[in-house]
């Protein structure tokens, strides 16, 4: 039976300093932080960019010594390379490949020069090509993202090649639907997917986002054009990118949407584009709606018919949960509350979703439920509680231990309908019992 290398360098006693201190394996690209401590250049990207989030650690992992900045880039150790490949020669190990010099900002100036000066083809392979390297490592991406102009002409390209009109032969959406995942083999099929496809992979941070919202005023109208191509890898690509844009921008512009991207977002969510870009679609509803007139935009584009639909369907607690939510907001408005009523199933799976998703999921839910009942309680209305189960689920509340303003919010409405629900039969005996007075 063959050996595994990390098997036969166990049993050869691998000299300890040819280890990283992160993953105890020997090292395959051994750099040097500036604290002198040798690790893998693989592991250390990891602790210092992505460990912990966005952010990473600013910190040596093995004398917890601060790093400033310029510290944050390890030097290569050629030398300790070099021992470890004659060392892995010498015990017959399998040798590791000389590592590929790593990515410099004048590489990525020349891929996007020829990018900027070459036909819809080759800016295309040139953008695709950017994706790749940056695709690589962590290193790379900080790398094409560091590079002056790299953002700005990225934005371009999408801004420039989204407004172009859709020929009349467009495939429709359920052929569409065959570029769902992001990871497809299949290439782009235009300069703004990719350009989409490289920001997403670059995820630009707050900073580099709130630029561009500041520069490009106008781009949530690219994203809205976007979001109406019947492209799902498009959609998906942009709808995420949208949600990053949304969380660093000011009230001020979140209560100023339009009409139009808020319907986009909501068409994202009915039409399942993907699990991703559901999700970020959810995100960036749940996001909109405090601000201005957003509920009722929202409401106006069939949000609470789609969400109650997607929770009939939905095993994903995480999108269950946004799904909650969102209703949780919508129902801030009376045109929310009046759709939710109206909507056959929507008294019913948002009482569901009390206790069976999480704790946010279940406060939204009663929250949701005790906005009709406090302002929308005609007779048909607290019938319906009754007959689909809501009054059930509530009494089922008062019995485990929950947020105490879930709590509080659910014997608010059991004592104010009390006269029609306390002494029905549709609820069961031992429920009854804990009917508050």
């Amino acid at each position: 039976m063959e050996v595994s290398s990390s098997s036969a360098a166990a049993a050869a006693e691998v000299p300890h300093y040819f280890l990283c201190p992160i993953s105890l394996e020997v090292m395959r690209d051994p750099v040097t932080l500036a604290t002198g401590i040798t690790y893998d250049r693989a592991s250390i990207e990891r602790w210092l960019f992505s460990s912990s989030g966005a952010g990473g650690h600013a910190t040596c992992p093995v004398t917890r010594r601060a790093l400033a900045p310029e510290e944050m880039d390890p030097t290569p150790n050629h030398t300790l390379r070099r021992l470890i490949q004659a060392w892995c020669a010498a015990h017959e190990l399998e040798r590791f490949p000389t590592p590929r010099p790593p990515l410099d900002s004048s590489r990525v100036a020349s891929l996007l020069d020829d990018a900027r000066h070459a036909g819809k083809d080759a800016t295309a392979a040139a953008l695709r090509e950017i994706k790749a390297v940056a695709s690589e490592s962590d290193r790379n991406r900080r790398c094409v993202a560091s590079t002056p102009g790299a953002l700005d002409f990225l934005v371009s390209v999408v801004t420039n090649h989204s407004t172009s009109s859709m020929s009349s032969n467009s495939k429709s959406l359920a052929a569409a639907a065959a570029e769902e995942l992001l990871d497809s083999p299949r290439p782009a099929s235009s300069p703004a997917e990719d350009a989409l496809a490289v920001l997403y992979t670059l995820k630009p941070s707050d900073t580099s986002l709130a630029r561009i919202i500041e520069k490009k005023p106008n781009f949530l109208d690219t994203m809205t054009s976007i979001l109406r191509r019947p492209s799902y890898r498009s959609r998906t690509y942009a709808i995420l990118l949208l949600k990053s844009m949304i969380a660093v921008m000011e009230p001020a512009r979140l209560m100023n949407v339009s009409s139009e991207l808020v319907t986009e977002v909501v068409h994202v969510i009915s039409d399942r584009v993907s699990s991703k870009a559901t999700r970020a679609a959810l995100h960036v509803l749940c996001r909109l709606c405090p601000w201005g007139r957003n509920r009722v935009k929202a409401v106006e584009a069939g949000a609470v018919g789609t969400l109650v639909e997607l929770l009939l369907d939905e095993h994903s607690r995480r999108v269950a949960e946004l799904g909650v939510v969102a209703i949780d907001h919508l129902c801030g408005c009376a045109e929310g509350r009046s759709e939710l009523v109206a909507h056959p199933a929507g008294l019913a799976v948002v009482s569901k979703k009390a206790m069976r998703v999480s704790p946010a999921a279940t406060e939204s839910a009663v929250r949701a439920l005790h906005a009709v009942a406090r302002h929308s309680p005609t007779p048909a209305v607290l019938q319906e509680m009754l007959a689909v189960g809501v009054v059930a689920k509530l009494l089922l509340v008062l019995q485990v231990d929950v947020n105490e303003k879930v709590r509080v919010r659910a014997k608010e409405m059991l004592k104010a309908h009390a006269r029609v629900w306390k002494d029905s039969p549709c609820i069961q005996g031992y429920l009854k019992a804990s009917y508050p007075c």
